[in-house]
């Protein structure tokens, strides 16, 4: 029973970030889209990422609320927090001063704060793929 409530409450978390943060995108489109047209690491791709990103986000919410896809969206939440991830990394790696284009709140982070906001996500994902499979298998022996 303790690793169910615990799986709810890491798959509520996460879909509170990810709709916070699609939300927030879609709500402040024109300063996503300029801030990602700012990124070296983006730019190219900055007219898909604007709406690629949030509908992702918004897809794996909902795979995270139905018990069916959870764990395919716990996953999918672990692959998409270490890609953000990646790209935090390779923004204090090059020194580059520039906005974070999460949106919200979030986007007040300094690429620091962000990465271990992210490195708690992460982990949250991890237990929670863990927990997950534990779960069916402990309801398939």
């Amino acid at each position: 029973m303790k690793q169910k409530i615990t799986i709810e409450i890491i798959c509520s978390l996460l879909v509170l970030l990810f709709v916070y943060a699609a939300v927030s995108k879609i709500w402040e489109y024109e300063t996503f889209k300029y801030q990602l047209g700012n990124s070296p690491f983006l730019k190219p791709f900055a007219s898909v990422i604007v709406w690629l990103v949030p509908s992702v986000e918004l897809i794996i919410s909902a795979m995270l609320a139905v018990a069916q896809t959870r764990r395919a969206g716990l996953y999918a939440s672990l692959i998409l927090l270490l890609a953000f991830t990646g790209y935090i990394a390779g923004m204090l790696l090059s020194g580059i001063h520039l906005p974070c284009p999460c949106g919200g709140i979030i986007q007040r982070f300094s690429w620091k704060q962000h990465l271990v906001f992210n490195l708690f996500f992460i982990v949250l994902s991890a237990i929670g793929i863990v927990l997950e499979r534990n779960q069916k298998l402990k309801y398939a022996a």
